[in-house]
């Protein structure tokens, strides 16, 4: 577990894999709400998350009284988005924040914590996309120090929708 600013990390377990269904169900919901087509209820399962956590990491926030309030998953490569990479990154997916629980600039610290993690292992970047439909997400992330290297116009879901992707990239201090 790693404590930060009043914030508690710790790496999710299978027991916690209804725990992240949920919160990406609610983050999916609140997307639509807002009139961002991008997650979609549902999508995630508990076995999608437990391979997750079994391919790379997945990670909780919790506050200060216990609470989950957001989580995220780290993987060690993203060939369907990126390509095959030499191993100089960490990639972010599912930046998920618990928006009733949630303290300001909880998805912020998370993406840090994100950061810290990847510079820990030696590499010096941190990856990720967001689809090319959502322009409030990509200006978030840019506020954040990530600069758009690429653009996939053509992803293919699982469940094989065709949808374009902004390619993020931040360089690390390691």
């Amino acid at each position: 577990m790693i404590i930060d600013d009043g914030m508690l990390f710790r790496p999710a377990a299978e027991k916690d894999a209804g725990t992240l269904v949920k919160l990406y169900d609610q983050a999916a919901r609140w997307m639509r709400e807002q009139g961002i087509e991008q997650w979609q209820p549902g999508d995630k399962d508990a076995a999608h998350f437990r391979d997750r956590m079994r391919d790379g990491e997945v990670w909780l926030a919790e506050d200060a009284d216990g609470r989950i309030v957001g989580g995220y998953e780290l993987w060690w490569s993203d060939e369907e988005a990126w390509g095959v990479q030499p191993p100089v990154a960490g990639y972010v997916h599912r930046l998920m924040v618990e928006r009733e629980a949630a303290p300001a600039g909880a998805g912020l610290r998370m993406l840090e914590h994100a950061e810290r993690r990847i510079a820990r292992t030696g590499r010096d970047r941190a990856r990720l996309d967001c689809v090319s439909t959502n322009p409030r997400l990509l200006v978030y992330y840019q506020d954040a120090g990530y600069r758009v290297v690429g653009e996939l116009p053509n992803k293919e879901g699982k469940d094989g929708r065709v949808y374009g992707v902004i390619l993020l990239e931040r360089r690390l201090a390691v």
